[in-house]
């Protein structure tokens, strides 16, 4: 994935926006070349949010060509931007999209369109029952998000943010959609105090889960062994991974890895340490044994997140 492009309509949600766009910013800041987007509206002129906020586009509709990701924004007023006289310019966009996600009431448009004819799809939980009344060809969903081969739907804010990241971790790897879910409540100097940032990924698992990601919290600068790990927790070590498996989609060991490299970045971007002490503070031997766990799991040296810092020579 290489080229989105927003659509946005009058009466967006400026919350829905930023959990769609700050994710592939985040994304784009960590190293992945080339990824870029693009604002647009169906009128060429500014979008209005829902709390008045206007939004110019980057172009107009018809100077845009192909995109990997089209993504269809709208709040209130859905009825009337899915009347047949206005959809004009969302079938040009889709016709010119690899995949398309519907966020909030986007969903709306999209099966006015005809785009969710005989699959599941989801909106924004106000107007599901509407919905569903509207369109019975499509098969409507109370998930939080749905994938489909090519379009892909939700509801509000968090919801977005969550199609987002299972977006990101399928096209960039999970160790980016880890990072990128971390960023929101990531607090580099009082992370382990508050309890907060890593183990957000695990805010509906269950209470056992959520007992185990906080004692790796707790043990970030001594790293327990998996069977230490499991032996507390009252489980066995082949427990332990099935439930990391069912619940996060990776092993306990790669979970506490990247919980432990997402406080070594934050630490690098938002303190004046060495990488030594980072190094000591995220349970690694040196900087050197940072460095290379680092590379290996985001594809790019730790210094990248040190800005405009002076930076310590890395091996």
């Amino acid at each position: 994935m290489k080229n989105v492009t927003l659509l946005l309509y009058d009466g967006f949600s400026n919350m829905v926006l930023s959990c769609l766009l700050e994710p592939l910013r985040a994304v784009r800041d960590q190293g992945a070349g080339g990824l870029s987007w693009r604002i647009v509206t169906p009128d060429d002129g500014p979008a209005r949010s829902s709390s008045g906020l206007n939004i110019s586009p980057d172009t107009a509709i018809a100077d845009c060509d192909r995109c990997d990701l089209l993504i269809v924004v709208t709040g209130y007023g859905y009825r009337e931007h899915a009347r047949p006289e206005r959809l004009a310019p969302l079938r040009r966009l889709t016709r010119g999209a690899r995949a398309i996600v519907g966020a909030d009431t986007g969903s709306w448009l999209l099966a006015a369109a005809g785009l969710l004819d005989d699959q599941g799809a989801t909106i924004h939980w106000a107007v599901l029952a509407e919905f569903a009344e509207a369109f019975p060809q499509v098969q409507p969903s109370d998930a939080r998000f749905v994938r489909g081969r090519r379009v892909s739907t939700c509801g509000g804010a968090s919801t977005a943010l969550e199609l987002m990241l299972a977006i990101i971790s399928e096209q960039f790897g999970p160790a980016d959609a880890f990072l990128v879910s971390t960023m929101f409540v990531h607090d580099a100097e009082r992370q382990q105090r508050s309890g907060r940032g890593a183990n957000w990924l695990v805010g509906k698992g269950t209470a056992r889960l959520r007992e185990i990601v906080n004692l790796m919290v707790e043990t970030i600068e001594t790293p327990l062994p998996l069977e230490e790990l499991a032996r507390r927790a009252g489980l066995t070590r082949r427990t332990l991974n099935r439930l990391f498996q069912a619940e996060l989609a990776m092993s306990p060991g790669r979970y506490y890895q990247l919980m432990r490299l997402t406080h070594a970045r934050e630490l690098a971007s938002g303190t004046d340490y060495d990488l030594g002490e980072i190094a000591l503070r995220c349970g690694y031997a040196n900087a050197s044994a940072l460095s290379r766990a680092f590379r290996l799991a985001f594809g790019h040296p730790i210094r990248k997140a040190r800005g405009s810092r002076p930076r310590q020579r890395e091996s």
